[in-house]
């Protein structure tokens, strides 16, 4: 364990220096804040709290952005120690490559986690402001939080994968976004061709909500 905390230790402090925690805090940050702003609009018509409100545009929001900042956080985990050669030099240390992998997903899923905090915390600090009811919508944000740190944690593994499958960070790159269009973007819209073309029939009822729930960020989404 206490390799793996000083492994972690060690790729925090490089994501520091590359700049990948400002980066992911100050996207997520950012986008809370606009969010917060547009979320507040709708609420005297729709009859509730402001962080509902703004929780579910965050929800919309995660879907896509999380998944991307773990992708890009991780692409580079194994491709680039290799291409490096530092792969090798760390391995002659008593450590294993499980360890070393480990120490890795530790901190990148403190990074997210920290990103996702500071962001989220923002958004329910503007929606309190603006009304102190708005505590009701705490427990949905509370949710949204732990969610979107797992959304952000399957999608930091598939992109280790990729890493390791690709050897190369270029590649590994490619890999890692044309997945996340394929798996955000393109997959719904497959499901949704195919359901038009089965017009109810086994596909819609048997076989769909299981490829929805094997979804990640779809699963992601009906929790939600």
């Amino acid at each position: 364990m206490s390799r793996i905390l000083t492994g972690a230790g060690a790729e925090f402090r490089i994501a520091l220096r590359n700049r990948w925690v400002v980066i992911a805090v100050a996207t997520m940050a950012v986008f809370a804040m606009v969010l917060s702003a547009a979320g507040s609009a709708p609420t005297g018509v729709l009859g509730s709290d402001p962080l509902s409100v703004t929780v579910a545009s965050l929800t919309s929001l995660a879907v896509y952005l999380v998944p991307l900042l773990a992708l890009l956080m991780s692409f580079d985990a194994v491709a680039g120690e290799v291409e490096r050669g530092t792969l090798s030099l760390v391995l002659t240390y008593p450590v294993s490559r499980l360890e070393i992998l480990l120490g890795k997903f530790v901190a990148h899923l403190a990074i997210l986690a920290l990103a996702l905090t500071v962001g989220y915390a923002i958004a329910a600090g503007a929606a309190l402001y603006a009304d102190p009811r708005a505590t009701a919508g705490l427990p949905a944000l509370w949710r949204l939080l732990w969610t979107s740190e797992l959304l952000g944690a399957a999608f930091v593994a598939i992109g280790y994968a990729l890493s390791a499958w690709a050897r190369r960070p270029g590649a590994a790159a490619g890999l890692v976004i044309g997945l996340w269009l394929v798996v955000i973007v393109l997959y719904d819209l497959g499901l949704l061709a195919v359901i038009v073309a089965d017009d109810g029939g086994f596909f819609t009822t048997q076989v769909f909500p299981w490829l929805l729930i094997g979804n990640p960020a779809d699963a992601f989404r009906l929790y939600n």
